[in-house]
């Protein structure tokens, strides 16, 4: 129970970060539990410590229907992503974890992805809005893991790894997948296509399909993704393009 008000606080915090990055060598923040306190309190850690990159973890609930199941509108759950970028400097090294678009992942590769196109055409998480300061991921060390707290289903997780890695946004891969999971070589294989086509966080998405059983998707004209069982997708693949990558219900080409 830190008070993160408290001037004494702040300043030793501060000089805390700055020998961590100039003396230890870290060049970046994770803020945990970053609703505790105010954007407000993070933009001084940020401003006074000048990091590389930092992201924040504002993990809440997404709005939910009688079904149990998200609603497609997700606006105020990625608008307050946004905000806290915005208050602690939307022209800086901020970022933070797209809880957005792990929540709606997670349920659509269960035969509903329908949901990975948002009512305006876009991608409904925090990438469809701002993609260059958002964070994805399929699981983390408190979703997933022994905590066990919101997991992917384990089954899709390389669906999820298929969407991140070719999708605008700043990848993050989860230690447990890459090392524990045996997903190292397919996971290397997403990095690559993505390195070498010059995916980037702001990369142009184009959305070509989203239904029930079938997600495909277009990036910077460069790379075509398929997410599902659907198995007859030929005549939507554009002249040229060749498969790279597959696995269980996904390909890239």
């Amino acid at each position: 129970d830190i008070d993160h008000l408290n001037p004494r606080v702040q300043k030793e915090l501060v000089e805390w970060l700055n020998w961590l990055r100039t003396d230890v060598g870290f060049d970046g923040w994770r803020f945990d539990f970053a609703k505790g306190y105010s954007a407000d309190v993070a933009k001084i850690y940020v401003d006074r410590s000048e990091p590389s990159f930092a992201v924040a973890e504002i993990w809440t609930s997404l709005a939910y229907g009688g079904d149990g199941k998200p609603n497609l509108n997700q606006d105020p759950h990625r608008q307050e992503l946004v905000n806290w970028v915005n208050k602690v400097g939307g022209s800086g090294p901020a970022t933070t974890f797209d809880f957005t678009t792990k929540g709606i992942l997670n349920v659509a590769v269960e035969g509903e992805l329908w949901r990975l196109r948002g009512t305006d055409g876009k991608a409904p998480g925090m990438i469809g809005w701002w993609p260059a300061k958002a964070v994805t991921f399929v699981d983390n060390h408190d979703t997933g893991s022994t905590q066990h707290m919101w997991p992917f289903p384990s089954d899709r997780v390389m669906q999820g790894y298929a969407y991140i890695l070719t999708h605008p946004g700043t990848p993050c891969i989860f230690y447990d997948h890459f090392f524990d999971w045996g997903l190292k070589e397919e996971i290397d294989r997403l990095v690559s296509i993505r390195t070498r086509q010059g995916i980037h966080s702001e990369s142009k998405l184009q959305i070509m399909e989203a239904d029930a059983d079938l997600y495909l998707a277009e990036i910077d004209s460069k790379v075509i993704v398929k997410l599902g069982p659907r198995y007859d997708v030929g005549h939507l693949i554009p002249e040229g393009f060749k498969v790279v990558a597959h696995g269980n219900d996904y390909a890239v080409w």
